[in-house]
């Protein structure tokens, strides 16, 4: 019995000092505005920063002040990590086209702080020594099991409201050449620089996008595939592959047109610089009408012009279904959908080539 009650008393110490350990290490990551903040050889004065939380689930504390009439001071501090933290300045709350300040503590205890220009989703896209942000100052300290970013900008004007706090991938520290890997997680938020309130910001309109990037998808950049073999492959089925092709595309038009409506919509609402995507929207869609004006003005197979017919179809048809492909990736690159979209729509038209190229074959050794 009195070997059962030492057992006890020993398993209590044990998970008394693990508690106690547990929360030294875990206070020791952990920041707070109520809580002061010593660091040593600031470029500004801390006693005047104004403190938010701005991404709670990750204990990312930011500290902030108008030093002088154009002058903006920032101090972000996250939990320690072996990877990289990042705070980026958006004009419309989309991570591409922002700049950003980018830090890390390598191996060694050597912090390295830099700034890049987050020109897409690709490592290749994000550039370093670039960007929008007049830095007049930079640092970065670990500390306390924390990773501060300390950075002084030049504006004229109040900095963007719009900002982004992301977090590298765990033991991916950036290469040689300052190149970042994809972060592993990312938060976007509004920062009242006055009251100092920041919410996180979801990403607008979200069913509105989606309604847009599924109708293209579906519409331009699949049906119209779909018919496109059907009138090329199943002629032998008179006149049932006519019904077939005028069915599915119309169908594609009409969910196309849909998804150009919807995206004149979000761009208005968003006002997003997508002048690009916007064009190609347009030519499709004017390709088209074109293809359904061919369709009313058909020639009879007997009538002599019925072969340039033929070629202007079909010549059309296919610059539609090039610029809807194209427009499609390109579509979910600006929506920043990541590699998921991009993975499942290139599966969806390989299946559909792969399709059309042994129908092409069979058709070949046929003839």
């Amino acid at each position: 019995m009195t070997m059962m009650k030492n057992k006890a008393s020993s398993v209590s110490i044990v998970f008394f000092i693990t508690t106690i350990l547990f929360r030294l290490v875990n206070s020791q990551q952990t920041d707070s505005c109520s809580s002061n903040l010593n660091i040593n050889d600031l470029p500004f004065d801390s006693t005047s920063l104004s403190c938010a939380p701005v991404w709670a689930p990750k204990n990312f504390i930011l500290r902030y002040t108008n030093t002088s009439s154009n002058l903006w001071s920032f101090v972000l501090s996250a939990p320690a990590v072996n990877s990289y933290v990042a705070m980026g300045f958006s004009s419309n709350g989309m991570m591409v086209g922002s700049s950003a300040i980018v830090g890390w503590i390598s191996s060694g205890q050597t912090g390295t702080i830099k700034q890049y220009f987050l020109g897409g989703q690709t490592s290749g896209q994000v550039m370093p020594d670039q960007g929008n942000l007049n830095i007049t100052s930079s640092m970065v300290i670990s500390q306390s099991s924390r990773i501060y970013l300390i950075f002084q900008l030049n504006t004229a004007e109040q900095p963007t409201s719009r900002l982004i706090y992301a977090v590298g991938q765990d033991g991916f520290l950036p290469t040689a050449t300052s190149s970042l890997t994809q972060h592993s997680d990312k938060a976007t938020t509004t920062l009242n620089y006055v009251t100092g309130q920041t919410r996180t910001q979801a990403t607008p309109y979200t069913r509105l996008r989606k309604s847009h990037g599924l109708l293209n998808m579906l519409g331009w950049g699949i049906l119209m595939i779909i018919g496109a073999i059907v009138a090329r492959h199943l002629k032998h089925m008179d006149p049932l592959w006519f019904y077939c092709h005028i069915s599915i595309q119309s169908l594609g038009f009409l969910l196309g047109l849909s998804g150009v409506i919807t995206g004149l919509v979000l761009n208005n609402k968003l006002n997003n610089d997508v002048s690009t995507h916007k064009s190609l929207g347009i030519l499709i869609l004017v390709l088209g009408c074109l293809q359904v004006m061919a369709f009313l003005a058909r020639p009879n197979k007997e009538s002599k012009v019925r072969k340039y017919w033929n070629w202007y179809h079909y010549t059309v048809g296919r610059i539609l279904i090039i610029f809807a492909i194209s427009n499609v990736f390109y579509g979910i690159h600006l929506g920043e959908k990541g590699t998921g979209w991009t993975a499942g729509y290139a599966v969806v038209i390989s299946f559909l080539f792969l399709i059309a190229i042994i129908l092409e074959i069979r058709m070949r050794m046929r003839k």
